[in-house]
């Protein structure tokens, strides 16, 4: 956790959070794709969790998630593969993204202490309501996890203050109604709910599932700490990354296409900053 409060405290720049399924199209390649995102300007990293019904999710990191579940990627694996990014000296924070049901499989309590252990710095749990936080987020606080809410659209005031009450980190603010990678982003609407969310919390609000370009997310970048993408990063990598039998030479293309994408959207959200 602390990682990601050293992130917004130290410099008050906007963030790219980059969205990333571990496991696709390997864990060896999520690997080396973390390492290109953070040379391309990432701030902070999301690491979906492979799921069989990830219902808030579309069809292209649907098919993300698909892909990484038949390598059998798990938890574990996942672990393993935080532990490995640490140990190669990286420190840009890592959130995981995903759903309840694997967490509450392996228990909330040993699944804390192995994300600790691992290097993990906060869960975004899409499907935990926040009356169903009380008893998960003082056991997430004592493993040093933030717990990451999604805050929507359609969100009411009182139960923004209900999240508020739980969140640690950062927000979320999912820009659009519908699953990840929806259109039509509303901009003025999107300051408007961020301003209203403010008044609950004091936490980093980030904006994303309609980020998919430069444009966007330099539309997006001036009424929020930062933005997050994910589809259209996971889009290219399916488009560039999933071949089988790839050779070392297409991989490098694939890490270039990532870090281009990246590259692209970090220089627009810093066009956006104060001079």
């Amino acid at each position: 956790m602390q990682r990601i409060i050293d992130e917004f405290e130290q410099t008050k720049k906007k963030k790219l959070v980059p969205f990333i399924t571990a496991g696709d199209p390997s864990i060896e390649m999520t690997l080396h794709l973390m390492e290109t995102m953070v040379s391309a300007g990432a701030d902070i990293i999301e690491l979906g969790v492979p799921f069989s019904d990830p219902m808030a999710d579309g069809p292209v990191i649907q098919r993300a998630s698909d892909r990484a579940l038949m390598n059998n990627v798990g938890l574990q694996d996942i672990f393993g593969l935080v532990k490995d990014f640490r140990a190669r000296g990286h420190q840009t924070p890592i959130v995981l993204m995903g759903y309840l049901n694997p967490i509450e499989h392996m228990g909330i309590t040993a699944f804390s202490a192995a994300a600790q252990d691992a290097g993990v710095d906060g869960v975004l749990i899409v499907d935990l309501p926040p009356e169903e936080a009380k008893e998960m987020a003082p056991i997430l606080s004592a493993h040093q996890l933030a717990l990451i809410f999604l805050v929507s659209p359609t969100t009411t005031p009182e139960r923004m203050a209900q999240i508020a009450e739980h969140a640690s980190g950062y927000l979320y603010y999912v820009s659009l109604r519908g699953v990840t990678g929806a259109s039509n982003l509303n901009i003025e609407e999107v300051e408007s709910k961020i301003a209203e969310l403010k008044s609950h919390t004091a936490l980093p609000v980030l904006v994303g599932f309609g980020i998919k370009d430069a444009e966007t997310a330099k539309n997006v970048a001036p009424v929020a700490e930062g933005v997050v993408m994910g589809s259209a990063l996971v889009e290219t990598i399916e488009k560039q990354c999933t071949k089988e039998s790839a050779s070392e030479q297409q991989k490098q293309r694939c890490l270039e296409a990532v870090s281009d994408l990246i590259g692209t959207v970090k220089t627009a959200i810093t066009e956006t900053e104060p001079s």
